[in-house]
């Protein structure tokens, strides 16, 4: 409905203060608030009502208004009972902003308004969208009568004649109508879209590729509805899926943007039951990992495994291969969680972005602790001509693992996020499994030493004895680490000597004086001397390999 259907209700008791030239924005809804700030809960389109309670002072209108003008309100209505006449800084901040301004009369309600403007809206909406609505009901069932996005994709291009695709933040196509995007394609708009999503810019946003152009419509995920908003963008970026449409809907009439809102909140609720059919999984992969962190015993591991390979390999007779690979999505401000993020980000990447359709991301399990992920990926152990083994064959490699979607999940991360993954090796046998989770640590860390918004390191990048600290026991490191640093930190500790430091220093130049000093920026005799009082403490002697690699590997233990 317009604004202007709203001013010529005489029951609703609105005065027109000034915007006249805007009384054909359309309202999509309305919200009544008294927030200093509700820009978290505008979507745009609203009919704001207010009681004024926010403003203290002639200083608040400006801000306020900005406020929603920028969120993409239809129209502000403030009421007359708290304050008498609507003060004048209000209304000239909404002229300046362009904001529509009405009065309410005091005898009237907020809920009245509320009331008509719900059901005016959903009405008009009704006879837009209940043809089209009415077939898509089969998207709420998941069985046989359902068919997913690809239905309403179908029934936009025969009713509507519009070719459209579902695709995730890494660019993957889920449903499509007609030919299949070029994987170019879908990366490039995905990657346009979470650009656009990280700049604040509203949608649809429209973009030509090869002389086509498309609109960009977000799918907003979690359940949440066209007035629940998350706490901070980057809460939703990197999971939310997009509709793109081939058309430009730039000069499309109010009635048919309204009509593509409602296919994405349908296909939002396909992607909220394909989430939520992910919990088996997830809780799967949360079993298996705390065992193995926690050092149950390898039986009770395999136990768990026999589990979870029936569910994410259907009809597999035998055992399979397990790869372990865990991601990290840090943001540089800390209040941000990183860790649903980079679970939902494992569950995308891990499938062949090539690939349509969710069957793939069935085959992965993965748990978040913090900000890790960890996918627990099982490889079947097939057989080939001569019998031998070739599940390891089919392992993931980490320099190829984000080759087709590195572009948009760059975009998504943008100057402020980073997205590092480690990659395990292949391993055959729960006893194999912590070497492998610590293994694609190992690896992530050493992407996280890389330059880059998105980095990746495997196995076969680890040095050698980064591959065997995996295997080391516990109780055996802690001694191990303890007998060699223990004495220097409490050396440290009481003298500020800076030895540990000074070790490090010492054993990264290669044993060479004059490199470390002048690393350090000491004197050579000041670095002999320090050296000196580390063989003092611990008994060792740094000009032997042997007492050099212990040193060595305790540092990297420790």
């Amino acid at each position: 409905m317009r604004l202007r259907a709203l001013l010529e209700t005489e029951a609703l008791g609105l005065r027109l203060l000034g915007g006249e030239e805007e009384l054909d924005r359309t309202v999509r809804g309305v919200m009544t608030t008294d927030l200093r700030d509700p820009s978290r809960y505008l979507t745009g389109g609203e009919l704001v009502l207010t009681g004024l309670a926010w403003r203290r002072n002639s200083a608040d209108s400006e801000p306020f208004v900005r406020i929603l003008a920028s969120a993409g309100v239809a129209g502000l209505a403030a009421g007359e009972a708290e304050l008498g006449d609507i003060p004048d800084d209000l209304v000239s901040a909404c002229v300046r902003n362009r904001l529509p301004l009405f009065a309410v009369n005091e005898d009237v309600a907020f809920a009245t308004i509320t009331e008509y403007v719900v059901r005016q809206v959903s009405g008009e909406r009704a006879g837009d969208l209940a043809a089209v609505v009415d077939r898509h009901r089969r998207l709420m069932t998941s069985g046989p009568a359902g068919g997913g996005p690809d239905v309403v994709l179908d029934l936009l291009t025969t009713d509507l004649d519009l070719r459209a695709w579902v695709l995730s933040p890494t660019g993957r196509q889920i449903a499509g109508a007609g030919e299949p995007l070029a994987p170019g394609i879908c990366a490039t708009l995905a990657s346009e879209h979470l650009a656009a999503v990280r700049t604040g810019r509203r949608g649809p946003h429209r973009l030509s590729i090869q002389g086509i152009t498309y609109s960009l419509f977000p799918i907003r995920g979690h359940g949440r509805g066209p007035g629940q908003a998350v706490r901070d963008v980057r809460e939703s970026v990197l999971s939310d899926w997009l509709l793109a449409v081939e058309a430009d809907a730039g000069d499309w009439p109010a009635e048919r943007l309204d009509l593509l809102q409602g296919v994405t909140q349908l296909i939002a609720v396909e992607r909220d039951r394909r989430d939520a059919a992910r919990t088996v999984r997830r809780r799967l992969a949360q079993e298996v990992l705390e065992l193995v962190q926690t050092g149950a015993p390898p039986a009770e591991i395999a136990a768990r495994l026999r589990v979870a390979a029936p569910v994410l390999l259907p009809g597999l007779g035998a055992a399979p291969h397990w790869q372990v690979v865990v991601a990290r999505v840090d943001w540089d401000s800390g209040d941000i969680p990183g860790g649903p993020a980079a679970q939902s980000l494992l569950e995308e990447i891990l499938v062949d972005p090539s690939m349509s359709g969710p069957e793939p991301s069935d085959r992965i399990a993965v748990a978040h602790a913090g900000d890790e992920a960890i996918a627990l990926v099982p490889l079947p152990a097939l057989s080939g001509d001569a019998g031998e083994d070739k599940g390891p064959d089919a392992a993931l490699h980490a320099d190829v693992l984000l080759a087709t979607v590195r572009e948009p999940l760059a975009a998504g991360l943008a100057d402020d996020g980073r997205l590092t993954l480690g990659v395990s090796a292949a391993v055959h046998s729960a006893e194999g499994l912590r070497g492998a989770l610590e293994e694609a640590r190992h690896a992530r860390r050493v992407a996280a030493a890389r330059p880059g918004r998105v980095c990746a390191a495997g196995h076969h990048e680890l040095a050698s004895h980064v591959l065997l600290l995996p295997f080391v026991p516990d109780d055996v490191r802690r001694a191990f680490t303890a007998r060699l640093l223990d004495p220097l930190r409490d050396y440290d500790r009481r003298h500020r000597a800076e030895l540990i430091p000074t070790l490090e220093a010492f054993l990264d130049c290669d044993g060479s004086w004059t490199r470390c000093a002048t690393r350090l920026h000491l004197h050579v005799n000041t670095l002999r001397y320090r050296v000196g009082r580390i063989e003092q403490l611990t008994a060792r002697d740094l000009s032997r390999l042997e007492d050099k690699l212990d040193f060595f590997l305790a540092l990297r233990m420790s």
